[in-house]
């Protein structure tokens, strides 16, 4: 019962947290990476080596590429990224990062994306994220269809959407204000990682969702009068071990990755770690006593 007992505090907090990521969003502005801008990203290396950063923007000068973002990838790597480029200022490039063949330098990566289909990728994650969400609506409301008192089962299905709006509303801001202090970008695969962090949460959202159903069922079953309040405490205190349990081993896993796996999803792994924490978060403290608030007003207006 403490989580009901606090719901106006929990509430408000996660409500700060999503207005500070908004706050971010619109002050630092989002860092989109080329696969939703278009333009190219490469990935050398120097085995003996890296030389001084400040060395390779000047001889990178004399390209007129444009715009050139430089971020130092492991101690003898480096990510470029800049405009389209044509093949024959590809070949331009790397004799430029060789230093006209002084260095030896090694293409890790090349990658070109167009304008045009940075455009569509955009346009696809935001519908992606929406048929999501929509979906969930659906299903939840469905799964709850016998459930209308005291909240409709639709309600249930806006309260989780509620929940995981703010499970992705706060990696994102945490990505934000990594890309103005770090030079983080979003890209494809931070996407992929939002749609991930939308199961997680939801799944674990639904199982406290559902013990709540059946505590109600049995209340009505066996005639058993208790206030919505205590019956959704009640739920919660029945499945405080499994979301715990749940969430640990799975940011043990994330953690692992964080410390073990590869550069190349490093930022990935970050995502869903804060989104798996944000998600664990929300299932607990966040939707449940949404529900309570909204069980609440439903009795106002019929008194």
């Amino acid at each position: 019962m403490f989580v009901i007992r606090h719901k106006t505090f929990f509430i408000l907090f996660s409500t700060t947290l999503v207005a500070l990521s908004f706050a971010a969003a619109v002050f630092f502005g989002v860092r989109l990476s080329i696969d939703f801008t278009g333009g190219t990203l490469v990935e050398v290396s120097y085995p003996g080596g890296r030389p001084p950063l400040a060395e390779i923007e000047g001889a990178l000068r004399a390209l007129a590429l444009g715009s050139v973002s430089m971020q130092p990838a492991s101690e003898r790597g480096l990510i470029l990224r800049t405009r389209e480029i044509r093949p024959e200022e590809r070949a331009a490039l790397f004799d430029t990062l060789s230093f006209g063949g002084s260095r030896e330098v090694r293409e890790e990566r090349f990658t070109a994306i167009g304008p045009a289909v940075g455009e569509e990728l955009k346009r696809k994650s935001v519908v992606a994220l929406a048929v999501v969400l929509g979906m969930i609506i659906l299903f939840v409301a469905w799964a709850f269809r016998r459930v209308s008192k005291p909240v409709p089962s639709w309600k249930y299905g806006s309260v989780a959407v509620l929940a995981l709006f703010h499970d992705i509303t706060i990696p994102t801001g945490v990505f934000v204000i990594l890309g103005r202090f770090a030079g983080v970008e979003i890209d494809i695969l931070f996407v992929t990682a939002l749609l991930a962090i939308l199961g997680y949460s939801v799944s674990d959202t639904i199982v406290i969702f559902d013990r709540i159903r059946e505590n109600l069922t049995h209340n009505e079953e066996y005639r058993v009068r208790e206030e919505f309040s205590a019956t959704v405490g009640k739920s919660l205190e029945q499945t405080y071990a499994r979301s715990i349990n749940l969430s640990i081993t799975t940011a043990l896993v994330l953690a692992a990755l964080l410390v073990f796996g590869s550069s190349a999803i490093w930022h990935f792994a970050l995502a869903l770690m804060v989104g798996v924490v944000a998600g664990s978060y929300s299932s607990i403290f966040l939707a449940s006593p949404l529900l309570v608030v909204l069980a609440g007003s439903a009795q106002e207006k019929k008194t």
